[in-house]
């Protein structure tokens, strides 16, 4: 069988070599890829623990015994095809540092505190309308070492599951009007500035709660023209 890729909406992934983010020096294939033949576990194999995911899991600020520190969110929005239908019972999964920039990871050195009250870490599956709603606190921005007074802009991970273990997709959402964004060589690794867009959610306020949290729309589109881009 053959398949054919259109070239057009292949500029909405960032290529595995991407000189100004410098880890991908490293990371990025030298050699040819090796196609491995897919088995039946590859493909039809069940969803990494969707069965696990609870109500409560979408809800990073009720995780512990108290709250968390920084500006609440909320993040809501659809995961979509490329005809916008909505793909329902998705599992989406986001992980993102604290509201001081820190991930409570080993290897997270950044110092700024962490939040005892905050793991950062959150869970949901998508209605039969494709819809998913989380809610976090805002992430704050943080060194990474790339180069010379390298900040990531705020940002969410997100990571979906389809229905077998080589159906992963992995993101990341920014927000709006970030004085970083210029600046990240991560998110401009993506060379078309229209797919570029499709990474910054936007501003809703008929979802932000009066005197409580802002509320942010992220739609996510699996393929086509208007694909949302993914890390590979």
């Amino acid at each position: 069988m053959t398949f054919f890729y259109p070239r057009e909406s292949l500029k909405a992934f960032p290529p595995s070599f991407a000189p100004e983010y410098k880890s991908s020096v490293k990371r990025s294939p030298s050699k040819p890829l090796i196609l491995a033949p897919h088995t039946l576990t590859e493909l039809t194999g069940p969803v990494y623990g969707q069965d696990m995911a609870q109500p409560g899991d979408a809800d990073l600020t009720k995780q512990h015994k108290g709250e968390p520190l920084g500006e609440r969110i909320i993040v809501h929005g659809r995961v979509l095809d490329e005809d916008g239908r909505p793909v329902p019972h998705t599992l989406v999964e986001i992980w993102q540092a604290n509201a001081a920039g820190r991930y409570i990871h080993v290897v997270d050195r950044h110092p700024a505190p962490l939040d005892p009250n905050f793991t950062g870490a959150g869970r949901a599956i998508t209605d039969a309308e494709g819809r998913y709603k989380f809610v976090s606190v805002k992430p704050g921005a943080y060194p990474w070492g790339n180069h010379a007074n390298a900040w990531r802009p705020a940002h969410i991970h997100f990571s979906l599951f389809g229905h077998s273990f080589l159906s992963r997709l992995i993101t990341q959402m920014y927000f709006p009007g970030d004085p970083l964004l210029p600046f990240d060589p991560i998110f401009h690794s993506v060379s078309d500035e229209a797919a570029r867009q499709r990474m910054v959610s936007s501003f809703d306020l008929d979802a932000t709660v009066p005197n409580w949290a802002l509320g942010y729309r992220f739609d996510i589109v699996l393929r086509g023209r208007r694909q949302t881009p993914m890390e590979t």
